[in-house]
């Protein structure tokens, strides 16, 4: 043994994370004809943009060293008692569902539910949460949830603007009742749009104006309980919609805003057991009348039936979604918050109706017992009706002097002037909180004895809920522990996740989320901080923002980054309405047209769309590269008004375009910035930097190229990263003290968006370091042409790049196949599961094809069984070109197979039960995964929409 060798070793890693070992990696290189990972990386990345340097990222830690360097940053945070409000809660999230869902791959590792048979457990649990949505609001529509409440606001003017968009009407009333952020948010967004936003007291609106739409808050900011009745029967008098953001918790014992007359009801389901997370990631909700059912965001999860007849859950109403739409999009919404959801689901199926009830008649309780005693010490409170927030004018002491009574008890109240405080109870507040609270209170800081005699409700009778709430059975099955677990348990089953095999679906990048980068999220000092916390009380948080700032601003050659967008179309949003800015900036406001090649994905014009640019498409030549030829011809033509041009690099079509250079030069030659989509970082790690070959601004999908898990749908992050001329023009946050004068307005709810789930991308990068990440990213290009040497034999491929290489991913073409035996993309798709695998990305960018991206963590092993799955697959079409298979009635057609299916007494089809459940390569030794149901029949569900439990 070699001593110093010894002592010197630490396991690395990128080892674990990498999927393939050494002599794997060795045998895939001699497959795709290429000597070593480097030599592969120049044969794919063009020369003049390839990177040569070592990434300049601080040493790779091991996993232990990681996460105790994450304990130090918590431990810097202080999590003190937040009584903050401001639609952000105290909350106690049961152990049952944190345990088995929150931090359980089996619930955070699956991708959204495109592929309804294999995803019925979170589809049903989404479901759950839609009802819950709907019943508390009394609105007949809710989706899957948001992202968080202040954009969920801006998404309901959105809506307004578009339903009543015949009028000519710019006019969008905003009260100044509503949070703070959500005002800032729903400005800024209002601004990019030309819409014209009057804040006002509700009381005095008298609608001289023609206005399509209202923003109103349920109790407001202020903590007050007003009727909104007679404002709503006014708006809808002149013409406009009413929307209501409201707090969730309160309508169990509030009139709900559908009884009263919102149009939509907006929020977010953060109390019902998510962690405050410093800001996110939280489900924020959106309910809405029967007749806005198309031009709702987001996604909905409706009831249908498979081919069986058995009920069945699927997206509904796709053909609104931003993908399919494009520039004509009513939102660019493509991440959710499924995760969250699926928690605050869960939490009000573990409580129902009456438990949380009861948990909203104690946190009003104890609001009135610190009410009463607030006048007692001469105090004045703002308002007489209140759920679970106080506004207080103080006598006798200044808000300066109460702040710093609360913080010696470890508390935070909200200050809103310097005689006037906010205090916000919830479902964590005991006896001990409201006597502290009352000391604090104190002129002299004396402690003062607790007064309960005499306390009496602040909700008006009129105010009060009459109406019955979640009677349907699922809300009252599930009371024990037991009988929870259980229920969890089985909609996991249902569900495909990366923890029963890869998940290939191109641009998505599934890829292992490890055991050490999830664990610091539960840490109470990274779960447990308000999001307007006081700096002091957030240092830890602050060295991660810096440290994984400037690891992300290095890995992709740009000077400045903002954590704030808390999904990838978030991003795109905040960097386009930063490049507005700076043209603004220069006196060339003028610049409004955005140039998109027609191969994006749909959240480019979408989101163009929204920060009020007009979109002008691009073609793409035979070989999937933008054509140079028209670029530079619209580029041209557009010159004096061009504002930018984005693209996705490597392409969407899976290939690294040689003349990415010349694309930013021509742009840059008009004036033009250039956007670019990092939804394919992943193939760029330590081989090129868009900040170096010519891009000005470059969002990061961090649930993708950086590990945080799709969760089934959400959460997501996507920062931004600008170059040095952008920089002042990253979003701010008034309210987190984030930004500066040019600073374009905020784009999430919370200053750092998701600050909660950012330890697992640092987490990724320290303990990967610079060679890990390089390594990463040439793993998962060999793994790509791999797949695609040991499938274009039998399968055509549509695009490869110089060498006749692929990148990260590859398109199977499928088009021949589907002319020829009426197979199409989706039939693979379906046959998929029965050989135990979740489908490729299914017709995108290009219709009946199948994007492959295998990533950089799966192993050779692993890429050789989804392989075989496809080859055989082949084999079972070639049976129907060769006339021994029914075109209609066949394997691929028929797919999936459930186990019902398989052992039913009357087989009646023309292949054996075996063939279909266990073909080639998937053994009864092996865990068979059973899909729950049969081929969904997709229009039914939509022509009879059925978005609530049924019972």
């Amino acid at each position: 043994m070699n001593i110093r060798t010894a002592l010197s070793y630490v396991e690395s890693f990128s080892h674990r994370h990498i999927g393939s070992r050494a002599e794997e990696v060795s045998q895939s290189l001699a497959v795709v004809g290429a000597p070593t990972l480097d030599a592969l990386a120049d044969r794919l990345v063009p020369e003049t943009i390839r990177y040569r340097a070592a990434l300049d990222l601080p040493e790779a830690l091991s996993e232990v060293e990681a996460l105790e360097a994450l304990k130090e940053m918590a431990a810097k945070n202080q999590t003190f008692l937040s009584w903050i409000g401001t639609g952000y809660s105290n909350c106690r999230l049961p152990t049952v569902i944190q345990r088995n869902i929150l931090e359980n791959p089996g619930w955070y590792t699956q991708y959204t539910p495109y592929q309804a048979e294999i995803s019925q457990g979170r589809l049903e649990a989404l479901l759950n949460y839609q009802t819950l949505i709907s019943e508390l609001t009394a609105l007949p529509i809710a989706n899957a949830s948001l992202l968080d409440e202040s954009t969920a606001a801006a998404e309901a003017m959105f809506l307004c603007h578009q339903a009543k968009n015949t009028d000519g009407s710019k006019v969008f009333f905003l009260s100044q009742g509503c949070h703070p952020q959500t005002i800032e948010v729903v400005c800024g967004r209002a601004k990019a749009l030309g819409i014209e936003v009057i804040i006002g007291n509700s009381d005095q609106y008298a609608f001289e104006r023609p206005t399509f739409g209202c923003l109103l808050q349920y109790p407001t900011t202020y903590g007050h309980v007003k009727a909104y009745e007679a404002f709503a029967k006014a708006a809808h008098d002149h013409d406009a919609l009413v929307a209501v953001a409201c707090d969730l918790l309160s309508l169990t014992l509030l009139v709900p805003p559908g009884e009263w007359g919102a149009d939509i009801a907006v929020g977010t389901s953060q109390r019902f057991g998510v962690p405050l997370g410093f800001g996110g990631p939280h489900a924020a909700f959106f309910a809405t009348s029967d007749a806005y059912k198309r031009l709702i965001p987001g996604r909905i999860v409706g009831v249908s039936m498979d081919q069986d007849g058995t009920p069945a859950y699927r997206l509904a109403l796709q053909t609104r979604e931003q993908h399919i739409r494009r520039e004509k999009a009513t939102s660019n919404i493509c991440t959710a918050q499924a995760l969250l959801a699926n928690i605050a689901g869960m939490y009000a199926v573990y409580h129902g109706p009456e438990g949380l009830t009861r948990i909203a008649e104690r946190t009003h309780a104890w609001t009135c017992v610190l009410a009463k005693g607030a006048t007692a010490l001469g105090h004045t409170l703002t308002s007489s009706s209140f759920f679970d927030t106080l506004q207080i004018q103080l006598h006798g002491c200044s808000s300066a002097e109460v702040q710093r009574r609360a913080e010696s008890q470890r508390m935070n109240v909200r200050i809103f002037n310097d005689t006037t405080i906010g205090i916000s109870l919830d479902e964590t507040t005991i006896q001990a909180h409201v006597e502290t609270l009352l000391t604090v209170l104190h002129p002299k800081g004396q402690r003062t004895a607790l007064d309960m005699e005499g306390v009496s409700e602040a909700i008006p009778s009129s105010l009060q809920r009459t109406s019955v709430f979640l009677s349907q059975p699922v809300f009252h099955a599930y009371r024990s522990e037991t009988e929870l677990l259980r229920y969890i348990k089985r909609l996991e089953a249902r569900d495909f996740s990366l923890t029963h095999s890869m998940i290939p679906l191109g641009s998505c990048t599934m890829k292992l989320n490890a055991t050490t980068e999830m664990m610091p999220i539960s840490w109470a000092g990274f779960a447990g901080i308000h999001p307007f916390a006081p700096r002091s009380q957030t240092l830890g948080y602050q060295q991660l923002f810096s440290e994984l700032e400037a690891m992300l601003a290095t890995i992709t050659g740009f000077e400045g980054v903002s954590l704030q967008p808390n999904s990838g179309a978030q991003g795109e949003y905040a960097g386009l309405l930063a490049i507005r800015a700076y043209h603004h900036s220069r006196n060339e406001s003028h610049r409004r047209v955005c140039l998109i090649p027609t191969s994006a994905h749909g959240t480019n014009p979408a989101s163009a769309h929204l920060a009020g640019l007009d979109v002008v498409e691009v073609a793409c030549n035979p070989q999937g590269d933008v054509d140079l030829e028209d670029l530079e011809k619209k580029a041209v033509l557009h010159g004096a008004n061009l504002a930018a041009m984005m693209i996705t690099y490597p392409s969407t079509h899976g290939v690294f375009e040689q003349e990415i250079v010349k694309i930013c030069s021509l742009i840059h030659a008009q004036g033009g910035q250039v956007y670019l989509d990092g939804a394919n970082l992943n193939a760029q790690l330590g081989l090129c930097r868009p900040g170096d070959f010519g891009a000005d601004v470059c969002h990061i999908n961090l649930h993708k190229t950086f590990c945080i898990p799709h969760g089934g749908g959400g959460p997501g992050v996507g920062p931004i990263a600008v170059k040095q001329h952008l920089v002042p023009f990253l979003p701010g946050h008034r309210h987190g003290s984030v930004g500066t004068e040019a600073s374009i307005h905020p784009v999430s709810a919370a200053p750092w968006g998701s600050a909660g789930i950012l330890p697992i991308s640092w987490c990724f990068i320290r303990m990967m370091g610079a060679e890990g990440l390089k390594r990463a990213a040439q793993v998962a290009v060999l793994n790509a042409n791999y797949i695609v040497k040991r499938l274009e034999p039998h399968y055509s491929i549509l695009y490869k790049g110089k060498n006749g290489l692929v990148a990260h991913e590859c398109i199977v073409d499928l088009r021949k196949v589907r002319t020829q035996t009426g197979i199409d993309s989706v039939d693979i798709a379906k046959r998929l599961a029965d050989y135990g695998f979740h489908a490729p990305t299914v017709s995108f960018p290009v219709s009946h094809t199948l994007m492959i991206e295998p990533t950089e963590s799966e192993s050779k092993e692993e890429l050789d069984r989804f392989c075989d799955a496809m080859l055989a697959i082949r084999k079972e079409i070639q049976e129907i070109e060769d006339g021994e298979a029914d075109p209609k009635n066949n394997i691929v057609k028929n797919a999936p197979h459930t186990a019902s299916c398989v052992v039913k007494m009357q087989w009646e089809y023309p292949y054996s039960r075996e063939r279909a459940a266990f073909p080639l390569g998937v053994s009864t030794e092996r865990n068979k995964f059973w899909p729950s149901v049969r081929r969904i029949n997709e229009a039914y569900g939509d022509r009879n929409l059925c978005t609530v439990c049924i019972g």
